[in-house]
C-alpha cells in the first residue's frame, strides 16, 4: 500500500556521473534543502553512502541511495522516473553502528562510530599479535595475523566478505569477528557474536609489532587496547526498493559463483 509522498533532497559525490545525475534530478523534482527533507537521496557509491549515513546519523532522516558509483551494494538502481512512488513504498531498515574506544601508546583515548566495521591492521612488516576477549573473558590468548575486524550486518558484505567472513542479514542480531590472514591459530576463521557482546583486543608487543585501528574512515595509529560494542543509542535508517530488498541482495550474493 502506498503511503504519503515524502519530501526529499539530493546529495551527490564529486564524480562527474553523480554530479550529472544530481542536476537532472533537481530539474525534475526540485531543489529542496536537506534540512527540510524527510529523506536524503544519496547519489554515488558505497563510500559516499557511508559518508552520508555518518552525517545524518540520529537526525531522523532516512537515506535512500541510488548507484552512481562502482559496486553500490548499499545503493538502489538508478532510475529517474517514478522516484516519489519508489520512496513512498520503500522498505526501511534501522541499523546501529559500532562504537570503538581505543587507547594508544601515549595513553591518549579515542572514540569513533563505524557503520561497516572496526578493523585492526599491522603497521609494519612484523605480524600483529593480539589477545581477544569477549565480555571480559579471554577467548584467544594470542592471534598472530595481519589484522582482525568486527563487522556489522551492513559491513558484512564489504571488507569482511573479502576476508572470507560470513554475510549477515541486515536485521540479524549478530556481529562478525573475522581475522585477516591468520597465521596462528592457522585454522581459526573467526566467530559470529551476539550484537550485545563486547569485544576487547589487546595488542601484544606493541613496540615491536605496532597496530593501527580504523572505524570506517577514522584511523588511530599505534594502539595498545581497543573495545568494540554496538552503539544502541545511535541509529541510521536505510531505504531499499521492494523489488530489490537487502534480504534479496544477501541471498543473491551468497549464490554467486
Amino acid at each position: 500500500m502506498r503511503g504519503p509522498i515524502p519530501t526529499f533532497a539530493f546529495l551527490a559525490s564529486d564524480t562527474p556521473e553523480a554530479q550529472s545525475a544530481l542536476h537532472r534530478l533537481k530539474a525534475l523534482y526540485g531543489d529542496l534543502a536537506a534540512a527540510d527533507a524527510d529523506i536524503i537521496v544519496a547519489l554515488g557509491g558505497d563510500g559516499f553512502m557511508l559518508q552520508v549515513l555518518h552525517q545524518y546519523m540520529n537526525s531522523g532522516k532516512a537515506i535512500y541511495g541510488m548507484n552512481r558509483g562502482t559496486v553500490g551494494f548499499l545503493m538502489n538502481a538508478y532510475r529517474e522516473e517514478g522516484l516519489e512512488n519508489r520512496l513512498s513504498i520503500a522498505l526501511r531498515s534501522v541499523i546501529h553502528p559500532l562504537r570503538m574506544e581505543a587507547r594508544d601508546d601515549a595513553g591518549a583515548t579515542y572514540e569513533a562510530l563505524a557503520i561497516n566495521e572496526v578493523a585492526l591492521f599491522r603497521q609494519s612488516f612484523q605480524i600483529a599479535r593480539l589477545k581477544i576477549s569477549i565480555d571480559g573473558k579471554v577467548r584467544l590468548d594470542e592471534l598472530a595475523c595481519d589484522g582482525v575486524m568486527v563487522a556489522t550486518p551492513t559491513g558484512s558484505t564489504a571488507y569482511n566478505l573479502s576476508a572470507a567472513g560470513p554475510i549477515i542479514p541486515i536485521d540479524a542480531p549478530l556481529l562478525a569477528l573475522t581475522p585477516v590472514s591468520p597465521f596462528r591459530p592457522r585454522r581459526w576463521r573467526g566467530a559470529l557474536l551476539n550484537n550485545r557482546q563486547e569485544v576487547e583486543i589487546e595488542v601484544l608487543e606493541p613496540g615491536k609489532r605496532p597496530v593501527n585501528a580504523v572505524a570506517d574512515h577514522y584511523e588511530v595509529k599505534s594502539i595498545r587496547h581497543i573495545t568494540i560494542r554496538e552503539a544502541r543509542n545511535s541509529r541510521c535508517t536505510l531505504l531499499f526498493d521492494r523489488d530489490h530488498s537487502w534480504d534479496e541482495r544477501i541471498l543473491a550474493e551468497q549464490f554467486r559463483y
